[in-house]
Parts: C-alpha cells; structure tokens; sequence
C-alpha cells in the first residue's frame, strides 16, 4: 500500500500535478489551484496546524502522512515537508490510498 502511495507521488511530481514547499504550496493556495494539501508526520506541528487551518477556510482536503524523507526521495527532491496536489483525480485518489492505509495500520494496532 505504502509503495503505490509513493508511486502516485512520483507520478503526481512528472506529470506537473504536484507542487512542494511551504511557499510554493500557498502560493497555489492563494490561487485556488489546489485540491489537496499534505503535511509530513515530522513536519514541524506549526507547520501542519498552519495548513490545516488554510485547507479548512478553503475547503480543502488536507492529510498528514509520512515523512520527509520517504516523501522527497519518492519525487525526486530532498527535504520537503509540505506537497499540494493540483489535479482532483490525483487527490482523491492519493487521499483514499492514504486513509486506506491508515485504517490498516489503526487495525493491526488493535490486535
């Protein structure tokens, strides 16, 4: 699961559907092009509740899943902590793997 998540991401990042960094990703923001925003678990917690309150003004999807560097090295890049997804069916699509994710992690916890 985890793998198809970080190939959607390379896949995102070729196709020019994925813009990444703090600055970058407000600026998408501000312009209303962005469908999903998320935040890594080892971003900073001022970082994701600053996204998290943007995303919920805008309505739009936010997530925090994985880190920084499991994430850069899926696109090509180092050290980013914040990606945006531009495309809707990339979101939805990203989204659903990681909550699908997320709900097996939650259930083997409950073992």
């Amino acid at each position: 699961m985890e793998d198809d998540i970080l190939n959607l991401f390379g896949i995102a990042q070729r196709s020019g559907n994925l813009v990444t960094g703090e600055d970058t990703c407000i600026f998408y923001l501000r312009k209303n092009k962005i469908n999903l925003v998320i935040v890594t678990e080892d971003a900073s917690s001022q970082t994701k509740l600053k996204f998290q309150k943007i995303c919920e003004k805008k309505k739009i999807l936010f997530s925090i899943y994985g880190y920084r560097d499991a994430l850069s090295q899926a696109i090509g890049r180092t050290n980013r902590t914040v990606y945006a997804v531009k495309d809707k069916m990339f979101a939805e699509k990203l989204l659903y793997l990681i909550k699908e994710h997320n709900s097996r992690l939650n259930n083997r916890g409950g073992e």
